[in-house]
C-alpha cells in the first residue's frame, strides 16, 4: 500500500472506501474500493479531508480490512443469520428469523483481546425480531497482517469448539396448560387476573393455551392435574399462586410429587425470587409462576421464557448468574430488554 497526494492521483485506483459525513445530512461511502480516481473526483476528495491516498502495492503478508472482515463474519454467523454488504471493513449480522440469540462470550472475548478487530454483540440469552441488528464486526486499520488474522481464526475454534459465535435459536409455537391454585379464587371470592398476563406474554412467542384448570389449595389435586396435562399432551406447564413459604403454600411440593425434576426453587431475581423451574420426567417444562409476575412489568418470567420457548434447557447454573443484572428498577417507562435488566 502506498501513499500520494491526491492532486497527483488521477488515473490511480482506490484501495479502500471513502467517507464523507456531512452533518445532518448523510454520513456515507462516496467513493469505494476500487474505484478508478478522476479528475473532478479531486475536489471532492480533497473536500473530506484526504489530502493523500493509499493505492495497492501487491504484499502477500497483508489483508485488506474487507477481506479481513469477512474472517471475522465467518467466525461469528450462526444459524439464521444474514449478513450485510461488506463496507471500510464493517460488517452487520441481522436476525433472519424471530428467536432467542445466543452468543458465546469466551469467543467474542478472544476475538477483541487481539486488537486490531472487534465484534460487538447484543446480550444473548434474549429475544429478537426478524431484521434486527444482533452484532458488527470491524478491522480497525486499512490493512492488517494474514498471520495475525490466522491466529485469531485458530484461536476462536479452538475457544469455540468450532461453532459459530452468534446463533439464533428459532421460537417454537407450544401448547401449555396453565393450573390457577388458590381458595380465593377456586371458590370466586375474587377473579383471576393472573391467566391473561400469561396468555399474554405467551402470545408474543406464538404460545397457545389449550388447557385451564382452577383448583383450590389441595396439594394431591393439583398433582394429578399436572399429570393429567401432561398425559393430554402439552407442551408445557405454568401453576400460579401458592408459591410463597407460607404452610398452605402446596404448588411448589404438588410439582415435585408429579414426579418432575426441580431444577430451581428461588432465584436471584427481583421481582421473581420464589420462581420454580422444573421439567417432567418426558422432558416437559413445568413452571410455578410466584404473584409478582402478576403485577410487575417485568420479572424473572421474562428472563426465562425466551430460552424456554426456543427449547433451550434451563439449569441451576443458568438461574445462579441471574444475580448480577438480576435487580429490575421497575421504571416508569419499560424499556426491556433494552435494560439492564438480566444482563
Amino acid at each position: 500500500m502506498k501513499s500520494i497526494k491526491t492532486v497527483d492521483a488521477v488515473g490511480q485506483v482506490l484501495y479502500h472506501d471513502i467517507t464523507q459525513i456531512i452533518r445532518g445530512v448523510t454520513k456515507d461511502v462516496v467513493f469505494s474500493k476500487g474505484h478508478l480516481i478522476k479528475e473532478e473526483d479531486i475536489p471532492v476528495l480533497l473536500s473530506v479531508g484526504k489530502d493523500h491516498i493509499y493505492i495497492c502495492e501487491n504484499d502477500e503478508t497483508m489483508l485488506h480490512e474487507n477481506d479481513a472482515a469477512e474472517i471475522l463474519k465467518e467466525l461469528a454467523m450462526g444459524s439464521n443469520i444474514v449478513a450485510g454488504k461488506v463496507k471500510e471493513g464493517k460488517i452487520e449480522l441481522i436476525a433472519n428469523c424471530d428467536g432467542l440469540l445466543c452468543v458465546h462470550k469466551e469467543g467474542i472475548n478472544a476475538i477483541n483481546s487481539f486488537g486490531q478487530m472487534m465484534i460487538a454483540s447484543r446480550h444473548g440469552g434474549f429475544a429478537v425480531k426478524k431484521g434486527d441488528k444482533l452484532a458488527g464486526t470491524r478491522i480497525i486499520p486499512l490493512v492488517i497482517e494474514k498471520e495475525k488474522m490466522e491466529k485469531a481464526k485458530e484461536t476462536v475454534v479452538k475457544v469455540s469448539n468450532g461453532e459459530p459465535l452468534l446463533n439464533v435459536i428459532p421460537f417454537q409455537t407450544k401448547k401449555y396448560g396453565v393450573i390457577t391454585t388458590g381458595n380465593e379464587i377456586y371458590h370466586k371470592r375474587i377473579q383471576d387476573t393472573f391467566t391473561p398476563v400469561i396468555q399474554d406474554k405467551l402470545a408474543e412467542f406464538g404460545g397457545e393455551m389449550v388447557l385451564h384448570e382452577i383448583v383450590d389449595d389441595d396439594f394431591e389435586k393439583i398433582t394429578l392435574i399436572i399429570q393429567d396435562m401432561l398425559d393430554k399432551g402439552v407442551d408445557m406447564i405454568i401453576c400460579t399462586g401458592g408459591m410463597s413459604v407460607d404452610p398452605d403454600d402446596k404448588t411448589p411440593l404438588s410439582i415435585k410429587n408429579s414426579g418432575a425434576t426441580i431444577i430451581t426453587y428461588g432465584a436471584p431475581v427481583l421481582p421473581g425470587a420464589m420462581f420454580l423451574m422444573a421439567y417432567s420426567k418426558d422432558n416437559k417444562p413445568i413452571m410455578g409462576l410466584p404473584g409478582c409476575v402478576m403485577y410487575a412489568k417485568r420479572t424473572i418470567f421474562d428472563l426465562v421464557l425466551p430460552k424456554v420457548m426456543a427449547d433451550v434447557p434451563i439449569n441451576r447454573e443458568m438461574i445462579d448468574r441471574l444475580g448480577e443484572g438480576g435487580l429490575c428498577l421497575g421504571c416508569d417507562i419499560c424499556t426491556f430488554p433494552n435494560c439492564g435488566f438480566g444482563k
